[in-house]
């Protein structure tokens, strides 16, 4: 006996053989319709034999599309889907980056590829836990695992009152947090650009701020600014982008870093940007999809403007999609600068001595982010 199933436009001929295959069909086509990036959205389902659903999402109306689908269809399932944020976590679904930059990994495990980073005082959502380990999303959307000692959780009410708090903002590339309001006091510890700390009151060389755990310290006002004047200033312009990018010179190159400390191609891109005010996604191959198009007909650059970001990779065949694998911020006078090695700047002039054939050569296409409202980062 057969019977036809509709849905998704999908068309089922299902027997018994093909049961287990017939619902993983429909689970594959509800992922690809509300969490096609896994980057940024948690559906982990998977269906057996007996009509069992087992995993979890993130996704409440991936969820709810899937298990409408197979009712309408008139499949019988035993929904076994875990709704995340996961039942461990209890109250505490909030988290505060609690050190200068916490490494997110893509698994629970020091051993893990680097993700991104988080920088201290950025929000993050907590989803689930895996022993030490907690998955966060950061505000870029970003899902990856950090460790318990880098982060401070928190419940809704505790997360929207630092949230609400008056701030601080780290100015410098790099520099330390103290314990009294003089640099010969022991250091709490150090703090990077773009840390966020809760200003608690200033004299007239510090500012005192507390961290999401509670600790105080001091913070040097000619390396910081309050967060809110900080914010009315910072923005996007073409000369702001090539003085934040410049001054991160020689920095190096890091997979997965999106800090001062180190930084891999779409880090560095995203770091320019958030230290002037916008947000950019995580990698190269979302930013590529954000801001208009710019004409770069037989990869001439006429019509760039400094903070324009560069997009190289492999182009479309027959046979393979596109892949975009590095990025760059064009900074005029035919150069760009980039994260290769470390940070640095390179020419497409082929007469420039810093000519860089091998990234002209795979070069897909530019693309203007610059954005005239400020995005809220705190």
């Amino acid at each position: 006996m057969k019977r036809i199933f509709i849905g998704f436009s999908l068309l089922f001929m299902i027997s018994a053989d093909g049961f287990t295959q017939s619902i993983s069909q429909v689970v594959d086509a509800v992922r690809r319709q509300y969490a096609p990036d896994k980057r940024v959205a948690i559906f982990n389902v998977e269906a057996d034999s007996s009509g069992q659903l087992t995993g979890f999402t993130n996704l409440p109306e991936a969820k709810q599309a899937l298990l409408a689908q197979l009712k309408a269809a008139d499949v019988a399932i035993v929904d076994q889907i875990q709704l995340l944020p996961a039942p461990v976590l209890g109250e505490k679904t909030y988290a505060i980056a609690n050190v200068s930059v916490a490494n997110l990994r893509s698994n629970a495990r020091n051993a893990a590829e680097l993700s991104t980073q988080a920088l201290l005082g950025m929000p993050l959502k907590v989803w689930d836990k895996d022993r030490g380990w907690y998955q966060v999303q950061t505000p870029d959307q970003y899902i990856a695992w950090t460790d318990a000692g880098a982060i401070q959780l928190m419940t809704k009410a505790d997360f929207e009152q630092w949230q609400s708090a008056e701030k601080i903002i780290y100015t410098r590339p790099f520099g330390f947090v103290y314990s009294e309001p003089g640099k010969r006091s022991q250091t709490v510890s150090d703090i990077v650009a773009g840390n966020t700390l809760v200003l608690v009151g200033e004299n007239r060389q510090y500012f005192q701020v507390r961290y999401p755990d509670g600790r105080t310290g001091y913070v040097p006002k000619r390396e910081a600014q309050r967060f809110d004047r900080w914010k009315e200033t910072a923005k996007p312009t073409e000369e702001s982008l090539v003085s934040t990018a410049k001054s991160l010179m020689g920095i190096p190159y890091l997979w997965g870093g999106t800090s001062v400390k180190g930084m891999d191609c779409s880090g560095f891109t995203k770091t320019v940007y958030l230290l002037n005010g916008q947000q950019l996604s995580r990698d190269a191959s979302q930013q590529v999809n954000e801001g208009e198009l710019i004409e770069t007909p037989n990869k001439t650059f006429a019509q760039l403007k400094p903070g324009d970001l560069l997009f190289f990779g492999e182009p479309a065949t027959a046979d393979k999609p596109e892949r975009v694998v590095h990025v760059a911020m064009w900074i005029g006078n035919n150069e760009f600068i980039h994260a290769s090695g470390h940070i640095r700047v390179t020419s497409v002039d082929p007469t420039a001595p810093n000519f860089d054939a091998y990234e002209l050569n795979r070069f897909l296409r530019a693309k203007r982010v610059i954005k005239n409202e400020m995005i809220n980062i705190k």
